[in-house]
């Protein structure tokens, strides 16, 4: 097991902790820079998925993991951007300024819905949050001079000052830049006060109060990031797909946002990359295997949702940690092997976890 000795205090502040970090981080990195070379052209057009909805992931993961805030209606966050980079490309804006612009238009929404947090939580947040995105996505649906309605609207290519990504290649690094800034820029915000602050209302809003942190303030903050992140992730989600309609934003759209960070790991920034590996692999892996089925159960439409459920409970019973947290046990089993206790992960939960006040 690695002990780290600390010297000075540049050692807390930096992202890679020790020589293993930089190694398997760079070696990702490496990884990345790679894949046009070697994959094919559709497993490129997964990966880029997996980076967009990373991107939304870690918005998300932000409020629901960090901030202990849950939005059943997340999707409507990815559509207004998707829609505003859509509508602002097609008018000749260029994809710098129509992106910041999603974003920010996004997270001013965000901050609309945050309203209501500062009086609700729990599931009364999640119907605040659930009924927004109805109201939105019947917005999508009825404002046709600027969406197109149910007849849909088409979205060019990534336009760079004349530059185009019109290339799987291309529009995957651009993908793949916007994932590292936007994933940097959280992971520093964590460590921040802010994100703290975060964590402090997350585990005890009582006690976050009585040490000074603004709830309304920090509630509200939360969901604009993360309404700005869903909304720059909507914004590439348009320039992948090339074409928008109101029922891409639905409810089932938010779920699965949910079910991503739930079954990736609530409270870690990997979790939600590997939360957007298995929201975008799972179908995948369905379509590979059904054919082996019994008819009845393989051409079944329900399908996918019945597989779905099952993951999501099997992971809310046996691992509520998710991914992230099974991956922790693994590595934890072997650099402690043969002194790994069973409950080694239990205790620690309960020992760094507040109490919460009712």
């Amino acid at each position: 097991m690695r002990f780290i000795f600390k010297t000075d205090y540049d050692q807390d502040i930096r992202l890679a902790k020790h020589g293993g970090h930089q190694f398997w981080y760079s070696l990702l990195g490496l990884a990345l820079l790679a894949a046009p070379w070697a994959l094919g052209e559709y497993l490129l057009s997964q990966l880029t998925f997996i980076l967009i909805y990373g991107i939304v992931g870690v918005g998300l993961m932000l409020l629901a993991g960090f901030t202990g805030l849950f939005s059943i209606g997340h999707a409507a966050f990815l559509g207004a951007g998707a829609y505003t980079q859509a509508y602002l490309t097609a008018k000749g804006v260029p994809f710098p300024l129509a992106l910041v612009v999603a974003g920010g238009l996004s997270a001013a929404v965000g901050v609309i819905v945050g309203l209501p947090a500062l009086r609700v939580k729990g599931i009364y947040l999640g119907i605040a949050t659930l009924s927004f995105g109805f109201i939105v996505e019947e917005v999508f649906a009825r404002w046709e001079s600027v969406t197109g309605g149910n007849a849909g609207m088409s979205v060019g290519v990534v336009n760079i000052f004349g530059w185009k990504a019109d290339t799987g290649a291309s529009f995957y690094y651009v993908c793949l830049v916007i994932t590292l800034i936007a994933t940097l820029s959280v992971v520093n915000l964590l460590r921040s006060p802010t994100g703290r602050a975060f964590v402090a209302i997350r585990d005890s809003e009582i006690s976050a109060q009585s040490m000074g942190v603004h709830l309304a303030y920090y509630k509200t903050l939360s969901f604009a990031i993360s309404a700005a992140l869903a909304g720059i992730g909507g914004a590439l989600y348009a320039h992948a797909i090339r074409f928008l309609s109101p029922d891409q934003f639905n409810i089932i759209q938010s779920i699965d946002l949910l079910l991503m960070v739930v079954i990736g790991g609530l409270g870690s920034v990997h979790g939600a990359f590997l939360g957007a590996i298995f929201l975008i692999g799972l179908p995948q892996a369905i379509g590979a295997v059904k054919d082996y089925l019994p008819e009845a159960t393989g051409q079944a439409p329900g399908l996918k949702a019945v597989v779905y459920g099952a993951v999501l409970i099997a992971f809310v019973l046996f691992e509520p940690l998710g991914l992230y947290g099974r991956w922790l046990k693994i590595r934890t089993y072997f650099q402690l092997f043969p002194f790994y206790r069973k409950g080694l992960f239990k205790r620690q939960k309960s020992f760094q976890k507040s109490d919460r006040l009712k």
